[in-house]
């Protein structure tokens, strides 16, 4: 990739896709500003290098011009991490020419989405340099992310750098053994890095409501477990797969809720009534111990409902063992990375990963738009 190395910045204007995809409460103000931190560094280059910033970024999934989707909080909260005032430009024909500019959500233009050659000429009109610093949003091919990209000189940003070449190196380079923890909702949302890990990871730890196609492709009982019916026979084709480990215990609850009744089961069978919501102790203790003898660590997808407090004992001790562990670890973002910080422990891995879906399907070697672009 081109990477801010390629680029001559010094009083140009430059026109920066970032990720402040961040949560708002109902009064607009952020309650997660990781993702603004995350950009910090790359911003802070290219203004030590002379750049005027033209920012860029979306929030949420608008439908028109919702109020509720503005940067303005975005923007004022960026100011302070800044030191600088950061205007926002409510509009593409009328943005001011200050030092730290940002656009409204370009997912308000009709074009954003669909990779609209024109709307990516008039951003392009704006700027004299394009660097791209959206993990969260490279595999995408959107006009900010992709179409932009071949309109002017283009390169990656310190963050997109580094997530590819961390997510890359664990994959064509690891440190053995290299142990894949992998959970969450669904066998087909995951079946393709499944798949890319039965080709590299030593082992591969299943948690979470994925295990339960497995157990019923085995013919266990899940009872009202949450159960995809779609990802029963994909996991019958990989549960003979030596190098997949599958739970031994579980925790069941009667209903989906905090307060429920709670049962340790001895083993994996689900009786009617109840559904399994977090990995059993001997389970996590057993998972916990062979990520302590590993050379690099993949993480992706909580092993149970850790949301709710008496299930949050599994995630919680794989999070910790992934935190203590001697190797190298990567986390892929999204429920995992909001386990580590529910457990105080996200400054306390290698790498977390500010992409959710970008880094899942870096791993299963789709290509990202966002990347090759910038090849």
């Amino acid at each position: 990739m081109r990477t801010l190395e390629d680029l001559d910045v010094d009083g140009k204007r430059v026109l920066v896709r970032v990720d402040f995809n961040v949560p708002l409460d109902e009064d607009q103000n952020i309650t997660d500003d990781a993702r603004i931190r995350a950009a910090l560094p790359t911003l802070r280059e290219l203004r030590e290098n002379g750049a005027r910033l033209l920012l860029a970024a979306h929030l949420g999934r608008p439908k028109d011009r919702e109020p509720e989707f503005s940067l303005k909080s975005v923007a004022e909260r960026l100011g302070d991490l800044l030191g600088t005032d950061v205007q926002l430009a409510e509009s593409l024909d009328d943005v001011p020419d200050g030092d730290v500019v940002m656009l409204e959500n370009v997912r308000y233009e009709k074009g954003e989405t669909k990779n609209d050659p024109e709307l990516a000429e008039r951003y392009a009109a704006l700027a004299d340099l394009y660097v791209n610093d959206a993990f969260g949003a490279a595999h995408r091919a959107h006009a900010s992310t992709e179409a932009v990209a071949r309109l002017l000189p283009s390169a990656a940003g310190r963050l997109l750098e580094r997530e590819v070449s961390t997510l890359r190196g664990i994959l064509d380079d690891p440190k053995r053994p290299l142990v894949a923890v992998v959970g969450g909702a669904k066998v087909t949302d995951k079946i393709g890095v499944l798949e890319a890990f039965l080709e590299r990871a030593d082992t591969i730890l299943i948690g979470g409501a994925m295990c339960f196609p497995f157990f019923k492709a085995q013919g266990h009982d899940v009872g009202d477990s949450l159960c995809e019916e779609a990802g029963i026979e994909p996991a019958r084709k990989l549960a003979g797969q030596d190098k997949i480990e599958l739970p031994q215990d579980l925790v069941a609850g009667r209903e989906f809720k905090a307060d429920t009744e709670r049962r340790e089961l001895d083993g994996v069978d689900v009786p009617d009534g109840w559904m399994g919501l977090d990995v059993g102790e001997a389970t996590a203790e057993r998972y916990a111990g062979v990520i302590a003898e590993a050379g690099t660590v993949f993480w992706n997808g909580p092993m149970g409902a850790f949301e709710l407090a008496p299930f949050a004992a599994g995630t919680k001790r794989v999070a910790e063992a992934i935190a203590a562990a001697p190797g190298t670890t990567v986390v892929g973002g999204g429920d995992s990375a909001a386990a580590l910080a529910q457990f105080g422990l996200a400054d306390e891995v290698d790498h977390l990963s500010t992409g959710g879906g970008a880094s899942l399907e870096l791993v299963e070697g789709k290509p990202l738009p966002g990347v090759e672009v910038l090849q």
